[in-house]
């Protein structure tokens, strides 16, 4: 399919509209217009026109593009319809946790209630530089939510955990406009999860590569700059890369069970130094007279809550951040997701001192906010709230991994070991698209090192059991690059928007 130039509020493609403009909100001045598609949706949504993916590859090549991999052709009696919500309130939370739970891993961040709290607790709204732009396809006929992706039109870069400010100076010193943007995402969480949330079944693969192409569309259409998807699958990063996107990888510190019956059980797999390092740890939490315990969000009283955001300001403000989620998020998480959300506590004479989120999905204990009293240290306690409970809790529940957030090398000595993430980045100018490439070529060389170099130098693990790991890591990374087609010098010379491959890279995580 043809691309089309960026213009405000015309036409997506043969088979999509746009009402007219609305006045940009305060902290997004810049945006001109933003779009809200309505009308149905045929084939040619999908890189396979209406007229047959042959003639699709043909005008590709004849406008001088690479010719993107093929899906199955939509029925030709099907008609999908795709429409850009401006909250999620515009979709029923039964339709969009549905296919949440349909998903190979159950993330709650992804759920309705999650995306909600967000947007009513004023977290995530206009105000601060997020305009929900919800995508949803649909089956026509039926109205049958088919896919959907959470996307937000930003003004600023905050709240990411994927570092783009020297792609904003870039453009900026270019004379270019780098904001708004668009960025398809769950707002402050560096959660590995689908960001492309497709009803699995005969039709995925089309309707995921429809949803694709329609990111791209309204991202010309609506003149922005850029088109961002952080923290995807690895599954969803290859497939975005196969469709002309910009592959950018990042390190996470993730702890995997394999098999434990125990805490105990899992140190016996530590090498000795790091066992006894990690005991006295522990041991040292008694010592101060602190006692720890863990919530279920049931349990959490409002009380506890407005303690916890306490603690939230209080590590902000120690580490010079802006609070993004206020005091009304944390009760409506509470609330909303009870059972999916545990607070751990820590207490002091009877009072609670510090505390630690976390989320639980089907297969993955994620660590997410931690704070204390008046932003106090207390020896070794962040490593027992954070990571040594989110530990014991995955090991009872029988899942399988704890993802304790962004960065942290000293998570590496406590049996975490380092983990790819993912992003995946359209950029609508060719001049900042092909420094970006360059970007990611030098960037990837650091990491892949860093990578190795972190596993195999700075395991706590017994040699054999890193070994196994290292092995194990390489086979499932392979396997994902093998799917990204065109090198990065051919993805720096290709024209601009969709190209095939991408050249592969890190996210500054």
């Amino acid at each position: 399919m043809r691309l089309l130039k960026r213009r405000c509020c015309k036409t997506v493609s043969k088979a999509v509209s746009v009402p007219a403009c609305r006045p940009p909100t305060r902290p997004l001045q810049q945006l001109k217009c933003t779009t809200r598609v309505t009308e149905q949706v045929t084939a040619a949504a999908t890189a396979a026109a209406t007229a047959g993916p042959a003639a699709a590859a043909a005008e590709q090549q004849q406008d001088g593009k690479a010719s993107s991999p093929e899906a199955d052709p939509l029925p030709e009696t099907l008609q999908l319809k795709v429409q850009v919500l401006r909250s999620i309130d515009q979709v029923t939370a039964g339709e969009w946790d549905a296919l949440v739970a349909a998903q190979a891993e159950v993330n709650p961040f992804l759920k309705w209630a999650f995306l909600h709290a967000l947007e009513a607790s004023k977290s995530a709204v206009p105000e601060e530089g997020w305009g929900p732009q919800h995508v949803t396809v649909r089956d026509a006929a039926s109205g049958v939510l088919l896919g959907a992706c959470p996307l937000y039109l930003k003004g600023h870069s905050y709240g990411e955990y994927v570092f783009d400010s020297s792609w904003a100076n870039y453009s900026h010193m270019m004379g270019k406009r780098y904001y708004p943007k668009l960025q398809a995402c769950v707002p402050f969480t560096p959660v590995t999860g689908n960001r492309l949330l497709v009803q699995p079944g005969q039709l995925a693969a089309t309707v995921l590569k429809a949803l694709a192409q329609t990111l791209l569309t309204i991202t010309d259409e609506m003149g922005v700059s850029s088109l961002h998807v952080t923290f995807p699958t690895g599954e969803e990063w290859a497939a975005l890369g196969a469709l002309g996107f910009q592959q950018r990888r990042g390190i996470q510190y993730h702890w995997e069970n394999r098999g434990y019956s125990s805490f105990e059980d899992f140190l016996a797999d530590l090498k000795q130094s790091k066992r006894k390092s990690i005991r006295q740890e522990r041991k040292s939490i008694a010592k101060q007279g602190l006692t720890v315990r863990r919530l279920p969000g049931s349990e959490v009283t409002a009380g506890q809550w407005d303690t916890f955001h306490s603690f939230y300001q209080a590590t902000v403000d120690k580490k010079w951040g802006s609070a993004y989620l206020t005091r009304e998020f944390w009760h409506m998480l509470g609330s909303e997701l009870g059972s999916e959300v545990m607070l751990v506590v820590a207490e002091q004479q009877g009072d609670t001192v510090a505390a630690a989120l976390n989320l639980v999905g089907s297969h993955c204990v994620y660590g997410r906010n931690w704070g204390s009293v008046g932003g106090r240290e207390f020896k070794n306690l962040h490593f027992e709230v954070c990571y040594y409970q989110a530990i014991e809790e995955a090991i009872a529940r029988g899942l399988l991994r704890v993802e304790a957030g962004a960065q942290g090398e000293h998570k590496l000595q406590r049996g975490y070991l380092p983990n790819f993430t993912y992003s995946a980045h359209y950029m609508t100018d060719p001049t900042t698209r092909a420094a970006v490439a360059k970007f990611l070529d030098r960037e990837e060389q650091q990491l892949a090192y860093t990578w190795q170099a972190l596993t195999l130098e700075g395991s706590p693990f017994k040699q054999d059991k890193t070994v196994e790991y290292l092995v194990d890591k390489m086979s499932s990374y392979s396997s994902l690059s093998s799917l990204s087609s065109l090198s990065s010098s051919d993805e720096a010379d290709a024209a601009p928007g969709r190209a095939t491959g991408a050249n592969s890279g890190s996210t500054d995580e």
